[in-house]
Formats: structure tokens, sequence, C-alpha cells
């Protein structure tokens, strides 16, 4: 009898081998990251170089932070139209902040930028606000009627209703000795708005509060998906999820999709209802979830589940988060300008008395409130800035070009505050929009332009005059001077420690 024994020594050979390859595969690539790497900066080196801008560091760019917004206004006073900002060593854009550079850009096709915005696809997927090309068109051109007046005319007493549930709230609060932060009350006032006026909703989000986890979850993503977008470390899938923002993305997009696939299952479990789905068929104008539920594609099918819950993420993040952010800032704007504060709480009296419902008719008759909400516009855009990647080089009108590939951010923010196209921009000046005033076309784009505008700025346009009306007919907005806000960058603009105001009823 023979025994076949297998040599340890073999074995510890074995193991060795299998380390080694798995080294010289590690080394490999690390060098290969590290040429794509070199050859990736040289490259934007070059290319950029037209385009000055402060120092950055070799791997980690324009360390910013919550500073970017100030940074943004040094480089609109040291450098003309535009300027290079590094987001990490291989990774860098060029940031626009002339009107002309603007529309330039917003008048051709290029798509949204891939590098950037692929990092919000998992939170509002492939909606309106990122597809790209065709089947953009045919989203936008499907979803389009769901903004005519004949749709947004009932909803202003939607939005009345909703107002004047959150002042009601205000009402029973003491918020002149004790200051609110307003945008919680704010968001969930415009989150009641839109269900109602696009989802069909017939309860209220206000009074129920069962929301809230909802509007935590699109805060965290705010703030987790720009920090990703920043991060050098984040850009990868697989390593992202490791950590644990990347867990807690990952979370809080689980409770964005609950809530929105609650509100379509809501939806379509109301139109089993014959009743419910012959009022449906009758109305001249479908609003804008019965177009998707209705809508049919190209070869005839409705639209996929994933199209579907893409488009109704898309509204209702932008349908509340970006107007409860105009709304808060136009409140601070108001609070520390008393004087034109009280001059729009005479314009409104004059128009609806004393009383707490505001018409469609009634919203073109205000030209001094439209006037601060546009300057608070201006100097606190929702959305602080675009981007797009060039799909064909473009030359500016200076000369300088870009070629295809580089990515250029549109900087709402440093447009507003452009001293070349608004004198003392830091200002707040309402007369700078008075009807016999002149600007640029592209110097104010609070809701972006060119094709690509927001589809739903009249529906928030209405929404933040009726806010505005309404609030001052009952209450006096007066600053904290304990806590002055600090604009900050995110894909809304949000302030730091909040926004907090002292309320003095009037009535």
């Amino acid at each position: 009898m023979s025994f076949s024994v297998l040599s340890p020594t073999r074995n510890l050979d074995g193991v060795s081998g299998f380390f080694q390859v798995v080294f010289l595969l590690s080394l490999f690539l690390v060098l290969f990251k590290a040429v794509q790497f070199y050859l990736r900066r040289q490259w934007l080196l070059k290319t950029l170089q037209k385009f000055p801008s402060t120092p950055s560091h070799w791997l980690w760019g324009h360390q910013l932070k919550d500073k970017e917004l100030q940074q943004i206004l040094t480089w609109v006073e040291n450098f003309p139209s535009a300027c290079s900002q590094w987001l990490s060593g291989s990774c860098a854009r060029v940031v626009l902040y002339d009107p002309d550079y603007v529309k330039l850009i917003l008048g051709r096709s290029d798509p949204k930028a891939s590098g950037i915005y692929r990092f919000v696809a998992p939170w509002i997927g492939y909606g309106l606000l990122l597809l790209n090309g065709k089947k953009w068109f045919q989203h936008r051109r499907m979803l389009t009627p769901a903004f005519h007046y004949d749709i947004l005319k009932p909803y202003v007493q939607i939005m009345a209703d909703s107002v004047n549930t959150m002042l009601d709230k205000w009402e029973k609060l003491d918020g002149q000795d004790h200051p609110l932060e307003i945008f919680h009350y704010i968001s969930s006032m415009t989150l009641d708005t839109i269900m109602k006026c696009a989802f069909s909703y017939q309860g209220s989000v206000q009074l129920e509060g069962n929301s809230r986890s909802y509007i935590k979850a699109v805060e965290d993503l705010n703030n987790l998906t720009f920090f990703r977008i920043r991060s050098a470390f984040y850009k990868n899938d697989t390593i992202y999820k490791m950590f644990s923002d990347g867990r807690l993305s990952h979370h809080a997009c689980q409770i964005a999709h609950e809530h929105t696939d609650g509100v379509i299952k809501m939806r379509k479990a109301q139109l089993q209802n014959e009743e419910e789905l012959e009022k449906v068929k009758k109305k001249r104008r479908l609003d804008f979830l019965d177009i998707l539920l209705f809508a049919k594609t190209e070869d005839g099918n409705n639209l996929s589940d994933e199209d579907l819950r893409a488009e109704v993420d898309t509204f209702m993040f932008e349908g509340h988060d970006t107007t409860a952010s105009g709304i808060s800032w136009i409140f601070y704007a108001l609070a520390t300008h008393p004087e034109h504060q009280q001059r729009c709480r005479e314009e409104v009296q004059s128009i609806l008395g004393d009383g707490t419902s505001v018409t469609w008719d009634h919203l073109d008759q205000m030209p001094y409130t439209t006037m601060c909400i546009k300057e608070a516009l201006r100097l606190y855009p929702p959305v602080p800035g675009v981007s797009r990647e060039l799909n064909t080089p473009v030359t500016f009108p200076d000369g300088r070009s870009l070629p295809k590939g580089v990515t250029v951010a549109i900087s709402i923010y440093g447009l507003h505050h452009n001293p070349s196209f608004w004198p003392n921009p830091k200002v707040f000046d309402p007369s700078r929009f008075a009807p016999d005033s002149s600007r640029h076309s592209h110097a104010f784009l609070p809701f972006s332009g060119g094709a690509r505008n927001c589809i739903g700025k009249q529906f928030a346009m209405n929404e933040l005059k009726v806010a505005v009306a309404l609030t001052l007919l009952r209450f006096e907005l007066l600053p904290d001077p304990t806590r002055i806000p600090v604009p900050m960058f995110r894909l809304v603009l949000k302030s730091k420690e909040g926004i907090y105001l002292r309320l003095k009823k009037l009535r």
C-alpha cells in the first residue's frame, strides 16, 4: 500500500504564485490608472489654458467645500466671461457667467454632462431632467400640455389653500419672540401643493405629516449627491457603496422611491373606479400624472414602469424642493428690506383686501411684488448652476474655443452677480425688473433657458406669487439678527444653518 502526500512546499509555492499574479495585476492596474490620469490631466491643462483660474491642487482640484459661491464671485470679478474649475486632478470644467457665452451654449443641443448628472440618476432616474436626444424631445412634447394655462388656472386656488394651511400653523406659534426655521414649513407646503395639483392627491401632506421621511430623504440626497460629484474617490459606484455616504444615499433613494411608487399606485387604483375614469376621460386636458398613465410610446405601448417613475421622481423633486428654496429666500429678502416688503403688502391689499383667496387674474395685477420676487431670484437662484457636455467644438464671441468632450457649467449664480451686466449686484434693487428696464436676454435665468428651460416655470412663478401675497396679508416678516442665513451651493440653493425669521401677526 502506498500513500500520495501533497508537499507543503508545493502548496506554498501555489499560494505564493497566486498572490504574485494578483500583485502584478494590481500593479498593472495602478500604473494604467496613473498613466490615464496623467494623459487626461495634460490634455485638460492644454485645452483649458485660455481659461485661467485661481490655483488648485494637482490631485484635489479647487477645494471649495461650502465656499463655492464666494469663490464664484471672485472668479466673476477676476476672470472675464469664464474660467476653469478643477473638481479633481483629472476632472475639470469651464464655468460660464457671461450672457453671450451662456446664450451660445443654451442655443445648442449639447447633452447634459453625463459625468455629473449620472450621480443624480439613482435618485430621480432618466426623466425629463436627465434625458437627452430623441427620447427627451418625445417626453417634453408629451408633458408640455400639463402646463397649459387651462390646467394651471384651477391650481391657483389649490396653491392658496396649501399656503393658508401653512399660515394657519404659523398663527398658532409664537413666531415673533421665537424665530422659526421657515424652510421646513415651506417645503411641506410646496410638497402638499405639487401632490394635489400634479398627482391628484386627495389628502393634506401638511396635516397628515406622513411625508416627513420623504422630505428628509430629499434633503439628504441633495447633500450626498453634491458631495459625490465633488469627491475624487466617489466616482466609482462599487467604491461609493462601501462608504457610509453611499449606504445612506442608497437608503434615502429607497425612501424617495417608496413615496413616488405609492403616489403612482394610489392614482392607478383610483382610475380602476369607472366613475373616476370617466371623469378623467371627459377632461379637456389631463394633469401631469394622468398624462403619464395614459401616454403611449411610438410603438403603441404605455410608458415603462421605469420611465413612469423617473418622470414622477423628477417632477416631485423639482416641483417642491426648488420652489421651497425660492419662496424661503424671497421671504428672507423681503424681511431684510422692510420698505420693499411694505410696498408689496400695500399692492396686495389693494387687490385682495384682507381676503385669503387669490385667483389667476390677480397674479398679473401685482407688478411690484413680481419685481421683488424676480430680484430675490436673481440674488438667490434656486438652481445655482447647470452643466452641458460639448458634442461638437465651440468658439465663443471673444475667439476662445473648446473642443468636443469638454464639460461647461453655466453658473446661474455667477451670471446673476456679474457686475458687467448687473450694477451693484449684491444690492437688492427690484427696479432692475421694472417694465421699462432693459437687460441682456440671458442675464437672468432662474429657470435656465433655451429648449431645455424649466417646463414648470409658470407653475412655479404662480406659486411664488400666491405664497408671497397671502403671507404678506397675515404677517410682517422680520429677520433674526442672531442667525443670518448663509447661501450654500447644492443641487438646490440652501442655507448653511437654515433660514430663521421672526413673524409678526398683522391680524
